[in-house]
């Protein structure tokens, strides 16, 4: 099986209302780096656009008519749970649960601007 470089076998594939505000909301929140972006030809929106966030690809659209959006839950490792969970409600998230102790590390919760909720842990 040949998979392109920097893809993963599985990857999320969000389609957004406003997926250049979801690439921005990522950059600041995950220090994801844009890798892919194409525009469909007869407006500015996403038609495709990937981002990577610790060698992780997820892909994502702007929602059309066609597609209407479809949002997920995530499950995300980061060095520092609680600085990243100040980092997404500063980028206009909403808690779902705050930064706790758990037996699998320190995890918290929230939902993105766009829909998506991200469970957050690191492990100490």
């Amino acid at each position: 099986m040949n998979i392109p470089i920097g893809h993963n076998v599985i990857m999320p594939y969000l389609m957004l209302t406003d997926a250049m505000a979801f690439a921005a909301f990522m950059n600041k929140v995950f220090d994801a780096e844009k890798t892919f972006s194409k525009q469909r030809e007869d407006s500015e929106a996403v038609m495709h656009s990937e981002l990577q966030v610790n060698g992780a690809t997820i892909m994502f659209c702007d929602a059309t008519e066609q597609w209407q959006p479809q949002t997920a839950n995530m499950f995300i490792y980061v060095p520092d749970a609680d600085a990243t969970y100040a980092k997404a409600l500063e980028a206009g998230a909403t808690s779902v649960m705050p930064p706790t102790d758990q037996n699998y590390g320190r995890a918290c919760g929230v939902t993105d601007p766009f829909g998506n909720t991200w469970w957050i842990t690191s492990i100490q």
